[in-house]
């Protein structure tokens, strides 16, 4: 992953700059004093400096260091699902003052006092948030409706990915959520190994709500699983990177900015997000209620809305970035489409494609739907879920490549 030009040189100019700025606030502490910042978020979900990419952590170190006097270390640690990064926080066990949650986590956290109300005054570059996201009229702050508790972070859409190769041009079944149930490329096609997103593809095409409150809804969505799993070659996360790169399956529901990974190595490869609707999801920077650093935390937050970090953080994920500066970023736009022709407008043309978010569902209806996925697994043949986990050892073992090191992060949990 390499850095934008611009990145960079904005970068440049922001460390020759930051003497100036320091010189023009209130340095208040000893300069010898150091505060550590925990930050947990996803694997792989910031610019770390690999690649000649920007290293975000440190360059916010650096800024506050040469803007307030104080040495801030960022602790960074991370996570592979919601729900370890909840347990984790919920047990008391750990203190950490940044998290970067999904939405229908942040609507759970909040509902169970568990995030800071931020303040603002630390976070002026909220106004790079587009107003979509953030805001009186923001279409898509459901889960922190009066803005109080979250920033956003990253976001983005499932749509389906298909060889090219193995799926005609003019297959009836392209366009359509359908393309996951068609017999004729059975063995071939992959479907997600968690609940709420496998669930999900039954509802959306089905027309379901998925946050409803039927369970007969859900049954429907079940039965709809059951009968596209006599075709499936298995339920997989992040071996979906190596099966559908090295062409063992034709067709998988996924997440685009994943897609953009895996076309890097496999260019037959292309994406849709169907019809029918599809899933946006949006992960956002919480601060919880224990955070003993909670304006430093502001400040990080702040930072990272910043053009420098976030223009690096959006080209290290490839996910879509609800920042104004990261999508006016011509450095940016380019970079985007030279990973494939096309590449800026997968993530942000998306205007026209019908959407619904996951709500946080009750304790209630989680409990049922935990029940109903252990219904549709148990009866699953042995040799289905053995064939998955050992192709994809076996790929790396023959150097398919990425199945122990898949770089973006695992929405595994629901």
């Amino acid at each position: 992953m390499k850095a934008s030009i611009r990145a960079i040189v904005i970068l440049a100019s922001v460390l020759l700059l930051l003497p100036l700025v320091c010189g023009l606030t209130a340095c208040t502490r000893d300069k010898g004093e150091v505060i550590t910042l925990y930050v947990y978020n996803w694997g792989e979900y910031i610019s770390d400096g690999s690649e000649d990419s920007v290293d975000s952590n440190a360059l916010f170190e650096e800024w506050y260091y040469n803007t307030y006097g104080v040495r801030v270390k960022v602790n960074y640690s991370t996570y592979s699902s919601n729900e370890s990064m909840y347990a984790k926080l919920s047990s008391g066990s750990v203190n950490y003052d940044v998290v970067v949650p999904s939405d229908y986590m942040i609507e759970r956290m909040i509902e169970e006092d568990m995030l800071a109300e931020l303040n603002f005054e630390n976070i002026p570059h909220i106004g790079n948030i587009h107003e979509d996201f953030f805001g009186e009229d923001a279409k898509y702050d459901y889960y922190d409706p009066d803005n109080k508790y979250a920033v956003p972070y990253m976001y983005g859409m499932i749509g389906i990915i298909y060889n090219t190769t193995m799926v005609e041009a003019d297959d009836p079944s392209l366009g359509s959520w359908q393309l996951m149930w068609d017999e004729r490329h059975n063995g071939n096609i992959l479907q997600f190994n968690n609940s709420r997103d496998a669930f999900g593809t039954a509802q959306y095409f089905l027309g379901l709500d998925v946050n409803s409150d039927s369970e007969a809804d859900w049954r429907l969505a079940l039965e709809k699983l059951k009968e596209q799993k006599p075709v499936l070659q298995g339920y997989v996360m992040d071996e979906i990177f190596n099966k559908m790169e090295n062409g063992s399956a034709a067709i998988a529901a996924y997440y685009a900015g994943d897609f953009l990974a895996m076309y890097e190595n496999n260019e037959d490869l292309e994406f849709f997000y169907p019809k029918e609707g599809t899933n946006l999801y949006v992960d956002a920077m919480c601060i919880p209620k224990a955070s003993r650093n909670k304006e430093v935390a502001e400040r990080y937050i702040d930072f990272m809305l910043t053009e420098a970090p976030a223009v690096a953080n959006a080209e290290y994920t490839y996910y879509a970035s609800p920042n104004k500066v990261v999508r006016e970023n011509a450095e940016y736009r380019e970079y985007m489409n030279t990973i494939k022709d096309g590449g800026y407008d997968l993530m942000y043309g998306t205007d026209t494609v019908k959407t619904s978010s996951y709500k946080n569902l009750s304790g209630e209806k989680l409990i049922m739907l935990n029940d109903l996925w252990e219904e549709l697994k148990s009866d699953i043949e042995v040799g289905l879920p053995i064939y998955v986990i050992c192709g994809g050892i076996l790929a790396v073992l023959i150097g398919g490549g990425t199945f122990l090191g898949v770089r973006k992060r695992i929405r595994d949990n629901y």
